[in-house]
């Protein structure tokens, strides 16, 4: 048991061994308002935790840009910016974490529109951070955190995510 970085291919993987299972994430989504940033601005500590895990997984972060601010906040990050529908904007991620292989996905968000990629996703995290967090996304999630920087170093210390998920 235990959690590692791996190649597979040429695509990296984060590889967690449960007791009961065993999680392959070769990508990561990213919810942008309300989880990675605060009014339309990343958080402290948000970009360094990126530029480390671009290395190891493939991070795509989805936004409906209420603020217009994602693509310069994003600039330089090893990410793919994703636009969904504001009003459809759920459905857009499900959709879009299913198209990446959802059993190699994980997904981190807030929001009631993250609710149906939580579901989708083989592991979902929700960051209860100042916007709050909708209840469905609460219910739909594996794992809750105080804060994005605590989020992201689950994935940076999957050691962690062998004593939280373990049966």
């Amino acid at each position: 048991m235990g959690a590692q970085f791996s190649l597979r291919g040429e695509k990296r993987m984060l590889k967690i061994n449960l007791p009961h299972r065993s999680l392959e994430i070769g990508h990561i989504v990213l919810d942008f308002n309300g989880t990675l940033a605060l009014d339309g601005v990343l958080l402290p500590g948000v970009k360094e935790r990126l530029l480390r895990l671009g290395d190891v997984v493939q991070l795509h972060v989805f936004t409906a840009d209420t603020f217009g601010s994602a693509a310069r906040e994003c600039a330089g990050l090893p990410v793919k910016l994703v636009r969904v529908n504001s009003q459809e904007g759920g459905a857009d991620k499900a959709r879009l974490v299913k198209e990446l292989g959802a059993e190699h996905t994980a997904a981190v968000g807030n929001g009631h529109n993250d609710a149906l990629m939580f579901k989708e996703a083989a592991l979902s995290l929700l960051v209860l951070g100042e916007e709050g967090a909708a209840i469905s996304a609460l219910m739909a999630a594996h794992v809750v955190f105080p804060s994005i920087t605590a989020a992201l170093d689950f994935f940076l210390k999957p050691q962690r995510a062998v004593a939280t998920l373990r049966a």
